[in-house]
């Protein structure tokens, strides 16, 4: 996959789950698809954005943008109103479940039987207080019968914390530490997506797949706010297709810079 392209996720979803996650697109502070408001790029250009993605995609409709706050809420779309949340879910055909990211890690998460999907941003502060149980939790299904993929993230070797986020981690669950390493600094290499893993093991969801992105050291291809603050933010975004079995490719939807 060339470099600034958004992709399909790689995970064992039904043939009308549809995903997608977006990249910078360019080596500029907001790259070619910012899609955020809240970071300081100009309005007009995210707006336009916002505009190419969903053409480019050919999405049902405008995704649901929420207001992250590092909190534990997961939006049922189906019922509820509202922005402020750090995950969404829908057995809704069209609705489109977005959350956006540069560092803190995007989860999706589908039902086997494709009538239900949804997404969680979970930084480490949404990791400790639960926002992974909460998106299984809102699913109403038996979690055994969920799938989830991660999606691109800060890595271990990059992500510095304090004691104090061990300690919070370890506080909660002893075996959290085995997430932590200890750097020359005394300080610790934080494995989100080692904690991610287990936060889903523990609501009862098996089948994970994805992991394995560094949004710090792909700097040609992901947004970081720890390396490059202020910075754009990826887009991670799930649907319900009326039309089984259709998948985008890997479509070049930059162009502003």
């Amino acid at each position: 996959m060339s470099a600034g392209l958004g992709f399909t996720p790689d995970w064992p979803a039904p043939p009308n789950v549809r995903a997608y996650v977006t990249e910078r697109g360019s080596a500029e502070p907001y790259g070619a698809l910012n899609l955020a408001l809240h970071v300081g790029d100009d309005a007009a250009a995210v707006a336009a954005n916002r505009a190419r993605l969903r053409a480019a995609l050919e999405l049902p409709s405008e995704p649901r943008w929420l207001e992250q706050v590092h909190g534990v809420r997961v939006l049922d779309l189906d019922r509820e109103q509202g922005s402020q949340a750090d995950g969404a879910v829908t057995s809704r055909v069209g609705v489109v479940c977005v959350v956006m990211t540069a560092d803190c890690l995007p989860v999706l998460i589908c039902d086997r039987g494709g009538r239900r999907v949804g997404v969680a941003h979970a930084g480490w502060r949404g990791l400790l207080d639960g926002v992974l149980p909460a998106a299984v939790a809102a699913f109403g299904v038996d979690p055994k019968e969920l799938i989830a993929w991660l999606g691109p993230a800060i890595g271990q070797a990059s992500y510095e914390v304090g004691a104090e986020v061990r300690d919070a981690f370890v506080t909660h669950d002893a075996a959290a530490s085995q997430r932590f390493a200890p750097n020359a600094r005394g300080r610790w290499q934080a494995d989100l997506y080692g904690l991610a893993r287990d936060s889903l093991a523990a609501a009862g969801v098996a089948a994970v797949h994805g992991g394995g992105f560094c949004t710090y050291t792909a700097a040609g291809r992901f947004f970081s706010h720890r390396r490059e603050a202020p910075c754009g933010r990826m887009a991670s975004l799930v649907w319900l297709d009326a039309i089984g079995g259709r998948r985008n490719g890997d479509r070049s939807i930059f162009g502003r810079k």
